[in-house]
């Protein structure tokens, strides 16, 4: 093969004195060629890409989602080794996981907050006896039991219950004084995450049957 006329219009002192013959000052092809294609191996193993897509294994232990073979194909194309899209996914759950809990429960406060307008007739209604619980809990339940209570439908349900007679409320020094079962533990398990933040149905109806169990059905 003539690789002089593949050396046509090319800039002569560009060239580095490796890739010339050494004796006559020719470009010497073959040896450009040899180290491209060292280059690209080398690059090649740098990334550690695997032969495919679906060759990644990625792990979610959380199962807030699953690997996407979109995305996987995509950052496969720019090269990414199964250490490195993990990292992506692990960076991703890190961020979002959060952010989607934050929206999650500010979406459930909403909604609780819908049923009790619903519930007490109307918005202005519900404007009304919030601020009366507000001032009524204040008075007469520990700050943190107070929170809780008003993180939910039911546990609101369950102050009004107090406020109106229906239910007997506990004083503040008789609520810290307790330290036999019934109120400490129903304290301690609306401190718990699966509580106040993750609404867990089960956790929470838990502790509504502990306040119907201590206070009456109401």
């Amino acid at each position: 093969m003539d690789f002089n006329l593949l050396t046509e219009g090319l800039d002569e002192q560009a060239i580095p004195q490796k890739f010339k013959d050494t004796e006559t000052g020719a470009i010497n092809i073959p040896a450009i060629v040899n180290s491209y294609a060292e280059l690209e191996k080398k690059m090649s193993g740098q990334s550690g890409a695997p032969n495919s897509p679906d060759d990644y294994c990625i792990e979610c232990k959380h199962g807030m989602f699953t690997p996407d073979a979109d995305i996987n194909s995509r950052l496969h194309a720019k090269g990414l080794s199964q250490e490195q899209l993990q990292e992506v996914y692990d960076l991703a759950a890190e961020k979002l996981i959060p952010m989607i809990m934050d929206l999650a429960g500010d979406f459930q406060a909403d909604r609780e907050v819908e049923k009790l307008i619903g519930h007490f007739g109307g918005r202005e209604n519900w404007q009304e006896v919030s601020r009366q619980l507000l001032a009524f809990g204040q008075k007469s339940l520990p700050r943190d039991v107070l929170e809780n209570l008003s993180s939910s439908f039911e546990g609101v349900l369950a102050l009004y219950r107090m406020m109106k007679g229906e239910d007997p409320a506990m004083s503040r020094a008789e609520t810290q004084a307790s330290n036999s079962g019934g109120m400490n533990e129903l304290k301690s398990m609306m401190r718990d995450p699966k509580y106040w933040r993750e609404k867990d149905p089960s956790f929470v109806a838990k502790v509504t049957e502990g306040f119907k169990n201590m206070y009456g059905e109401g």
